[in-house]
Parts: structure tokens; sequence; C-alpha cells
């Protein structure tokens, strides 16, 4: 049997992710903030932000199953308000930063020193950031930041976690048709039907879990440390 957590998990890109990986053979154990989960048989609550939830989710798991072969930290948030860089507010900021990067480092941190002591060799952990790592978006600046510094969390625990036979990956989502972008929808439609990326569409929760099975089903384990786009090509530098 085959282990996954999946964290954000009860809808969008998270839920794809745990579909996907269950019908690939692993059993999932879903993970959210809502204090259940209708007709899912294994879910842990847990805000990531708190350290007695991660502790718990994480206890909770090797409890019930003994080990963990994957790890995917894809709970996140964005603004609850977009405001320019200038306006900015402490609270918005602290709490991007405790969720989105603080609680993403020490689910790395905390799922992976109970690897090293299950000696689970071959187990991966997989970091949902964002093409906003690398690209400047002025009214929403305190995202930008969270995930650019989920991508340095992934290399640190790539680098660190090579030697225990640990794979540390990180997937990109691009304009990505969720609940998230479902505000600004009209907004990107425009952008992506004039350009924006090579692939003219939006893309889907599925389109991340794709990526997710990559690494899952073994295929980029001497890849340690990669960095999958899921954006349709934005990434691309191009005249």
């Amino acid at each position: 049997m085959k282990i996954a957590v999946v964290t954000g998990s009860a809808r969008g890109i998270g839920n794809a992710i745990t579909k996907a990986l269950e019908k690939s053979g692993y059993t999932c154990v879903y993970s959210d903030i809502l204090p259940e989960l209708d007709g899912v048989l294994h879910y842990i609550k847990c805000d990531i932000s708190k350290a007695e939830d991660r502790k718990n989710l994480a206890e909770t798991v090797y409890e019930r199953f003994g080990r963990v072969d994957m790890l995917v930290n894809n709970a996140g948030v964005a603004p609850e308000v977009r405001m320019d860089i200038l306006e900015t507010t402490e609270e918005s900021f602290e709490r991007l930063m405790s969720i989105n990067l603080e609680g993403t480092f020490f689910m790395c941190q905390t799922f992976a020193n109970l690897m090293i002591s299950q000696n689970t060799k071959g187990s991966r952990i997989v970091n949902i950031a964002s093409i906003s790592s690398y690209t400047s978006s002025v009214a929403r600046g305190e995202y930008c930041i969270s995930k650019a510094g989920v991508s340095m969390v992934t290399q640190l625990f790539a680098h660190r976690l090579a030697e225990h036979g640990i794979g540390v990956f990180e997937i990109r989502p691009g304009i990505i048709l969720t609940d998230m972008t479902e505000p600004v929808k009209e907004k990107y439609e425009n952008l992506i039907a004039g350009g924006l990326t090579p692939v003219q569409r939006f893309g889907k929760p599925e389109d991340v879990a794709d990526c997710v099975l990559a690494i899952a089903d073994g295929h980029l384990d001497f890849a340690t440390g990669q960095i999958l786009n899921a954006d349709g090509g934005f990434h691309l530098r191009r005249l």
C-alpha cells in the first residue's frame, strides 16, 4: 500500500491531485481546514499554519498507516483583497507568510523527520508553488513573495534530504481555473486570447495533477529539486 497526504484537498487543485493519485494506486489522506469532508474515507483536519495541527496530521497518518510515500504541500491562500504594494497591510502579509511559506516549510520538516525515522527511502515531497514565484504582480505582492519562498524551501529540502533517498520537487501552476481565479476570470481570458501563454487556454486542476503523477510514479527520482511548470508555456521567454 502506498500512502499519500495532500493538503488543501477539499477542492480545486488539491482535490484533483488526490483523485489522480487514487487512480494510480495510492491510498490518499485528504487534509484541509474543514471540520469534515463528506464521502472521503481518510480525512484529517489541518490548518498548516498551526504547529499543533501539523504535528497531529503527521502523527495520525503514521499511527494509522505506519508510513508516508508522498506528501503534497498544496494548501495555500491568496490575499483576501488585492492591494497595490504601496498599500499592502501587515495583516495580509503575515497571513500569507504564515500559511503559504511558514506552513509549507514546517510541513516539509515535520514529515521529513518522520520519513527519516521510519527509513522510508523512496518517499517524495511535492510543493505546489506558482508562476508567481518569479513573476511580479504588484497588486498581490505578498502572494508573490510567499511563493518565491516556497521555491527556496523546495531547493533546501531537496538538498538536505537527498542523502536519505527522499526526493523533493516543485510544481508551478500557471493560470488554472479554480475558485481562486474565478473573480478575475474575464481578465485572464483576455490575456490568454492575446497570447499570454503559447497554449491558449486556461489550465485545469488535472493539468497540475498530471505533473504530480509523473513524480509519484518514480519517473523523476534522479531529478530531485526539479521544477515542473504546469503553465501552458508561460515560463518560456519568447520574442
